[in-house]
């Protein structure tokens, strides 16, 4: 019987996993970056790392466009749902070429968890005003399209029709809209955040310039918005939201409609 979960798959020969998790790069990175087919440099060593011991139900995959660069150019930590399916727990491309910001760490090398547990101000006010979003520690590589797409065909090559995502912060969750998931859970967050930015409530009228993430342009924009909420805004921090997407379909959520980036 062929794999269909995480932890089948943990289970099997290396060569094998590595050969079934390969199928969630993008063939567009691939050649965006010039990397062999045996994700190797010209030296022999490796460029792709996995960590997805036997008994585990969870893999994390890092890709990197050069041997000891600090940061993969592709990072992806995907786990089973309780009955079985793909659920994707993080999912970063990064570009190489562009200016690191360490909201990741803190001075003293302290991780933040992209600034979840705790905050490198610093680095966060540098990163927004470099134009990044919350927990973004480089630009993207614009290849989410082809992401998208690779992901699919590895998510139905398991012999799933759906999947699963975790949006990290507001942005994430509005980008995934237009990129066609619907919630499974948060939904009612996602329209009062619509609402509250864009009334006269108290929580708009928290916009007021008093601190770098708490500007008041963030009324309509997504990506503002996300800072002021990563800042502490709403009272509560960005949680519990889940998303599902069908393979090949879109359902048209927006809860952001008329929002600019």
């Amino acid at each position: 019987m062929s794999a269909s979960t995480i932890g089948q798959i943990n289970l099997l020969p290396e060569h094998e996993k590595r050969e079934i998790y390969r199928r969630i790069i993008p063939t567009e990175l691939m050649e965006h970056f010039n990397l062999s087919p045996y994700f190797t440099d010209i030296q022999g060593r490796s460029l792709l790392e996995l960590k997805c011991k036997p008994g585990s139900t969870s893999v994390e995959l890092s890709l990197f466009h050069e041997y000891g660069f600090q940061d993969p150019v592709l990072y992806g930590h995907l786990t089973d749902t309780m009955n079985g399916q793909i659920h994707i727990l993080l999912y970063i491309l990064n570009d190489p070429a562009s200016p690191r910001f360490d909201v990741d760490v803190m001075p003293d090398g302290e991780m933040t968890r992209f600034g979840t547990f705790r905050r490198n101000l610093e680095a966060e006010r540098n990163a927004l005003q470099f134009g990044l979003a919350p927990g973004q520690i480089r630009s993207g590589l614009g290849l989410l399209t082809s992401a998208t797409n690779a992901f699919e065909h590895f998510v139905e090559s398991l012999g799933h029709d759906i999947y699963f995502v975790e949006p990290l912060y507001y942005h994430n969750a509005i980008i995934f809209e237009r990129y066609g998931f619907a919630y499974q859970v948060g939904k009612k967050l996602m329209e009062r955040i619509q609402a509250e930015f864009t009334s006269e409530s108290e929580i708009s009228k928290m916009l007021d310039g008093s601190s770098d993430f708490r500007q008041p342009e963030a009324r309509e924009s997504i990506r503002l918005r996300s800072w002021a909420i990563h800042d502490g805004i709403l009272g509560e921090p960005f949680t519990n939201v889940t998303m599902y997407k069908h393979v090949g379909k879109a359902t048209g959520t927006n809860t952001a409609l008329g929002m600019h980036w």
